[in-house]
């Protein structure tokens, strides 16, 4: 019998990588929030599930892309979750980028009733996600990364076993931290170069060729030339990340000053209601502050 994949939430990243399991040959079931992406995945030729406890009844494989810790503990243990529909022997994979203790909470409550769980979250943006070439951090046991590989390799190119249950989600709280100083950097690098006077695009050709060149400037370099900030991952997601980073910080005893002030940017970013935009649009910020036109 062919293997059978739920997958729950069909965001900016969940609906290209449903869809790229479709194109992958897997036979999928999803359900979301929002019943456009739904429609779009059905009309692709999936199947719709009406709750997440109906897409784990019909799933040997289940994935969720979820905005935060509490819609994963809401989808996999609440009413109508995964946990009341879960066979004995579903493996339940979380791409989310959720706390670490979160993933291994649930994990243990599925466990009882015979899930398998692994921690998995991705980095590469909508456009790793369009292209699956996303980045992968998995935490859980070795067998089951074994067996889900060849689903994941459908929607990313770099995939990588960390260890136990847990250790995907700190792998990506670190991931997280490059990344937003890696954004501000750019912001304050750029900013400083236009108010010298120097074009921009030129200037990104140039620094993109040395040490200063990175993922980060090569895939933001349209926003940053167009000065355009349509969201491939929001600033609202990468806030709600780097609370999460400090907050393991915390636990761990771990001082993180450059991310401690980028948190607060990305919090002034929220209050002035640009929350909703790509996240290298702290750049804006920066260039307010340094009186730059936009």
């Amino acid at each position: 019998m062919a293997q059978v994949i739920g997958f729950i939430g069909l965001g900016i990243m969940g609906r290209p990588m449903a869809k790229n399991l479709l194109k992958a040959g897997y036979s999928l079931v999803v359900h979301s929030r929002s019943r456009s992406p739904v429609d779009e995945l059905v009309a692709a030729g999936a199947k719709a599930g009406t709750s997440a406890r109906d897409v784990a009844a019909q799933s040997d494989v289940l994935i969720t892309m979820l905005p935060n810790s509490p819609d994963v503990e809401l989808v996999a243990l609440g009413k109508d979750g995964i946990v009341e529909g879960a066979r004995p022997g579903l493996i339940y994979v979380d791409m989310s980028t959720i706390s670490p203790i979160v993933s291994q909470k649930v994990g243990e409550a599925l466990g009882a009733k015979g899930v398998r769980m692994l921690d998995a979250p991705v980095s590469g943006g909508e456009r790793g996600a369009i292209d699956g070439a996303l980045s992968i951090m998995v935490g859980g046991d070795q067998a089951v990364f074994d067996s889900v590989l060849p689903i994941l390799q459908s929607m990313g190119k770099t995939i990588t076993l960390l260890g136990p249950l847990g250790f995907g989600g700190f792998t990506k709280l670190a991931n997280q931290i490059i990344v937003a100083v890696n954004l501000t950097a750019l912001g304050e690098a750029l900013t400083l170069a236009k108010k010298a006077g120097l074009d921009r695009a030129l200037t990104l050709k140039a620094l993109a060729g040395g040490l200063a060149g990175s993922r980060c400037m090569d895939q933001k370099t349209p926003n940053y030339v167009g000065n355009t900030y349509q969201p491939g991952f929001k600033i609202d997601l990468h806030f709600k990340d780097l609370g999460l980073i400090m907050e393991s910080a915390r636990a761990l005893g771990v001082p993180l000053p450059a991310t401690a002030v980028v948190q607060e940017l990305f919090s002034a970013l929220r209050v002035k209601g640009r929350g909703g935009l790509d996240h290298s649009a702290v750049i804006t910020l920066l260039e307010e502050l340094a009186g730059v036109p936009a």
